[in-house]
């Protein structure tokens, strides 16, 4: 009887530490909070559409050289600001400083042998007028002189080509700017072609953006849009300076440029992505949607998704249906509505009801 009793107390004190666990693991699941970034996802109306665009420089160059050779210096790393004919790159040049040697060698040989033959025309013709020599002879002291000439050209023809070679050894800045890439080190061979610097120009920025082909009749140059940088917290104006007038090649995306305003550009960099709104009232054809940024989207086999976070600050996955694909943002055809929070970013692994800590 006392051992049915103990072995009775035993299986209640194993049922009570595993009920314990449980509880334990589940109120430690429960206070489980993740930080994460949110978002309100843009909509297109009937007043006009939106677009994906892309901050750039309205000048980039990008340095290489027509040489084969060693790299031998770089003056300058990215961020330097440099000034137009500032020396960027110089290439190993031996053959050439002894190839422009030789040139001015046949130089000075081609000009002590005109000199030479100048001086016999000029002794000739004096012989031709007291009827010393033919007219024959001076004819071939003439062609001698001319030939000697024309030999000191070619050579020096041979120097300007020898300097312009030179020039794709040191290399200038072609305009001034800012360095913004280093795709070589010092020692490295350069080969004609190869990229080793990219400068942009410095305070001269623009909006570079793809015009869908349905979208494309709103659109022309001259017209007024507004630019929202969302990673600056910025609304800024535009007005489209330029646009591609075919879309071959392109997938039905037209080029588009837009001008920003110089007091607008302080704290704008290159490469910064941006959403364009194009107001046009008279696109009645173009209903409203809802757009997000196309990394908030959950993948699951045929499925697609966002996490979206709940008046209790809980995450929550939202199947939705997808549309067009317009650059880094994407259409939703249905499943979300454009006062919801969707995440952007978490600081862990998001699932269906994990409480979040939304980032300011």
């Amino acid at each position: 009887m006392k051992t049915l009793r103990n072995a009775f107390l035993g299986m209640m004190g194993i049922s009570a530490f595993y009920s314990c666990s449980s509880s334990y693991k589940s109120e430690d699941k429960d206070k489980t909070i993740l930080t994460v970034e949110v978002y309100s996802p843009a909509q297109s109306t009937n007043k006009g559409f939106y677009l994906s665009g892309e901050v750039t420089a309205k000048q980039t160059a990008t340095i290489s050289t027509r040489m084969i050779g060693y790299v031998n210096k770089i003056y300058v790393k990215p961020g330097d600001r440099v000034g137009a004919g500032q020396l960027l790159v110089s290439i190993s040049s031996d053959d050439i400083l002894a190839k422009k040697a030789q040139v001015q060698a046949m130089i000075a040989e081609a000009e002590a042998a005109a000199k030479n033959a100048q001086r016999d025309y000029e002794r000739f013709k004096i012989l031709r007028n007291q009827n010393s020599v033919s007219d024959k002879e001076l004819e071939n002291v003439a062609l001698q002189n001319t030939s000697m000439n024309a030999k000191v050209q070619m050579a020096r023809q041979q120097m300007n080509e020898v300097n312009a070679m030179l020039a794709y050894v040191n290399i200038r800045a072609p305009f001034s700017g800012v360095v913004t890439q280093k795709m070589m080190d010092e020692g490295s061979m350069a080969n004609p072609g190869m990229p080793i610097l990219t400068i942009e120009q410095s305070g001269e920025l623009q909006i570079v953006a793809s015009v869908p082909e349905n979208y494309i009749q709103y659109v022309k140059v001259g017209d007024v849009a507004k630019i929202e940088l969302r990673s600056l917290r910025i609304m800024l104006d535009g007005k489209i300076s330029e646009l591609s007038p075919s879309a071959f090649r392109t997938g039905g995306q037209y080029y588009m440029k837009l001008s920003i305003d110089a007091k607008d550009k302080d704290n704008i960099r290159s490469g910064m992505y941006v959403n364009i709104l194009i107001p046009n009232k008279k696109a009645e054809d173009i209903l409203s949607k809802i757009i997000l940024d196309r990394e908030s989207v959950v993948y699951r086999d045929q499925l697609t998704g966002v996490y979206v976070v709940d008046d209790q600050n809980q995450a929550n996955l939202r199947w939705v249906r997808l549309g067009k694909i317009i650059g880094n943002q994407v259409e939703v055809l249905s499943g979300l509505s454009q006062n919801e929070r969707v995440v952007s970013k978490a600081e862990g692994k998001l699932y269906n009801g994990v409480k979040v800590s939304v980032n300011k």
